[in-house]
């Protein structure tokens, strides 16, 4: 779909923001923190969430304990150092992967589709590990519904995700899920035409005060962004879908 120009928009956090505990209501401590910091949402909002806090609600956590790495995982933790448990973790949760370097980051085709760093597994300590949301769209969709349910206001989600890039150092941010926001965009100019993955757009966007590595801020708030509403799912665009 044709976007519409945007020539400014505002973001913001919503903090301080609680710790979340496997199984607590996402939805119910946004809205805390939005009564809390006497902030209100607006028609148009695009909400976006820290994948990290959406399986913590989702309690998807793994104990490294109940792990037990085949002879590939023990292989790919020679070879890069990481733990053998979370590279076993990380072949489960991959239909193919490979090596940036020699020695790694490991980037997997997660089964959801996605190219992700270590397959989007985010370690929790020493012990366990988060997986990705099972399925990230429709914890964007239901986020969605609940906070209209809740605040009165037609607003889209975004679930983004950090992620290295095989060809530099450092991790950026993008989409695995969203909800009321077309994805795929195309924008016209001078004739030329060109598909932009929007919501990977508005995730990096978000990235600058998001949380990551102890931030403390999974959720940020983006106002101002001309988009065409849509429950297209960030599944939609992918190459390789599931």
């Amino acid at each position: 779909m044709t976007a519409a120009p945007t020539s400014g928009f505002s973001a913001f956090a919503l903090e301080p923001f609680p710790e979340l505990q496997p199984g607590d209501d996402l939805t119910g401590t946004i809205t805390d923190v939005l009564t809390r910091t006497s902030t209100a949402l607006r028609d148009g909002d695009i909400v976006v969430v820290a994948s990290k806090v959406v399986s913590v609600a989702e309690k998807r956590y793994v104990d490294l304990a109940s792990v037990t790495p085949g002879p590939e995982a023990l292989e790919l933790s020679a070879k890069t150092g990481k733990p053998a448990e979370s590279a076993q973790l990380i072949l489960d949760s991959s239909d193919s992967y490979f090596l940036a370097t020699e020695r790694g980051p490991i980037i997997g085709r997660h089964t959801l589709g996605y190219q992700l760093t270590s397959a989007g597994i985010d370690r929790a300590g020493t012990e366990g590990a988060w997986l990705l949301p099972a399925d990230p769209d429709a914890s964007a969709r239901a986020l969605r519904d609940a906070l209209i349910t809740c605040t009165g206001s037609d607003v889209a989600v975004v679930i983004a995700d950090s992620d290295g890039r095989a060809d530099r150092r450092g991790a950026t941010v993008i989409s695995i899920g969203a909800a009321g926001v077309t994805p795929l965009r195309t924008s016209e100019h001078g004739g030329k035409k060109q598909e932009e993955t929007f919501t990977d757009l508005v995730a990096a966007a978000a990235g600058i005060i998001l949380g990551q590595r102890g931030r403390g801020a999974p959720v940020a708030v983006l106002r101002g962004i001309s988009y065409v509403p849509s429950d297209e799912s960030v599944a939609s665009m992918l190459h390789h879908r599931p």
